[in-house]
């Protein structure tokens, strides 16, 4: 569900939120360590605390939620064990060493003049990314462990799960002493304030996409600030003609069907035609029996008892199978040298 906000209203709640953020880089930029480590760990705690308002407005979310994709969904679904690895994901961002304040480089000129490149926070940093409520978390905790004031713009399927874990940050910025508009999230789903996000050239001072293709090539596009982007993600995983088999076959279930809908589950498989004929066979069982539909170039058709293979049409790019392939795995046997496994696809 999409709503429409009038568009002068839009504008003044999006340079509002920027104004917000500003004030609120300028402190939290200056905050020792001892008290951000207090904010992310008590944001954890809020998280613990207010879990079972946090998975009912998950609940809505799933409710509304229309068109999405199996994988798609399990993305967007959280447990309670999913909300507390949220909450135990904050607590090891605030593990981390304190990242501002680091001298980078040092050195002296001639003259005794000493100079050094001292790591310091960047602002305010503008987040567009999908539909994950974990997302959510990882982003504000991230910038908050270095110094940064985040405004968040979730996927609109993830509205109220974002909402819920946005106030369980803020909580925890507000029981350290910090400003609660250091994390801020975007109040509403009009996709227009994304538009709005990456003309705030005097309130944010880096924008970071994480989503698809279309989303990253529109932002690199309209952004008027400098973007911290990715391209696709390539998940093959290689079995060299050398590999142990036992723990060859490990990794390959594990990496494709430990949960099937993430971004890093394996998509296709490649493997030295050494190791084809005596490690894939029962490799290729266990996806089978673990509900793996498999798909192949003629090499591996040959060898696999799959009752067919490309079936299905390919996504268009690497970037819609990330989300598209749920169970599914391609593969192909190669004699390439593993340095140039990467650049293949089946």
């Amino acid at each position: 569900m999409t709503t429409q906000t009038p568009e002068p209203e839009l504008a003044a709640l999006m340079a509002e939120i920027g104004q917000r953020a500003r004030a609120a880089a300028a402190i939290l930029g200056l905050a020792s360590a001892e008290t951000k480590i207090a904010a992310l760990r008590g944001a954890a705690r809020a998280v613990r605390d207010h879990a079972a308002e946090i998975l009912a407005a998950n609940s809505s979310d799933l409710a509304e939620a229309e068109g999405l994709t199996a994988a798609l969904r399990d993305r967007l679904a959280l447990d309670p064990k999913g909300l507390e690895a949220i909450a135990g994901g904050l607590e090891a961002i605030a593990d981390l060493p304190d990242p501002v304040g680091r001298v980078l480089a040092a050195w002296a000129r001639p003259n005794g003049l000493a100079i050094e490149r001292v790591a310091v926070p960047l602002g305010v940093v503008g987040i567009i990314y999908e539909s994950r409520p974990n997302v959510t978390a990882d982003a504000g905790g991230l910038a908050l462990k270095s110094g940064n004031a985040a405004i968040l713009r979730g996927g609109s399927e993830s509205f109220h799960s974002s909402r819920a874990l946005v106030a369980a940050l803020r909580e925890g910025l507000r029981d350290a002493g910090l400003p609660e508009d250091a994390i801020q999230l975007v109040p509403t789903r009009d996709r227009a304030a994304v538009g709005l996000m990456l003309g705030m050239s005097g309130a944010i001072d880096i924008i970071v996409p994480r989503g698809g293709a279309s989303l990253i090539e529109r932002v690199q596009r309209e952004a008027r600030m400098p973007v911290i982007a990715h391209l696709e993600g390539l998940c093959h995983t290689y079995i060299d003609g050398a590999a142990d088999p036992d723990k060859a076959r490990a990794i390959v279930l594990n990496a494709k069907m430990r949960r099937v809908s993430i971004c890093g589950a394996t998509e296709t498989l490649l493997v030295d035609r050494k190791a084809a004929t005596t490690v894939l066979p029962p490799i290729l069982a266990d996806l089978r029996a673990a509900g793996c539909e498999l798909r192949g170039d003629p090499g591996f058709c040959a060898r696999s008892t799959a009752p067919s293979c490309w079936s299905m049409p390919r996504p268009s790019s690497p970037t819609a199978a990330s989300s598209a392939w749920g169970p599914r795995l391609a593969s192909r046997p190669s004699g390439c040298r593993p340095a140039a496994q990467s650049a293949l696809r089946s």
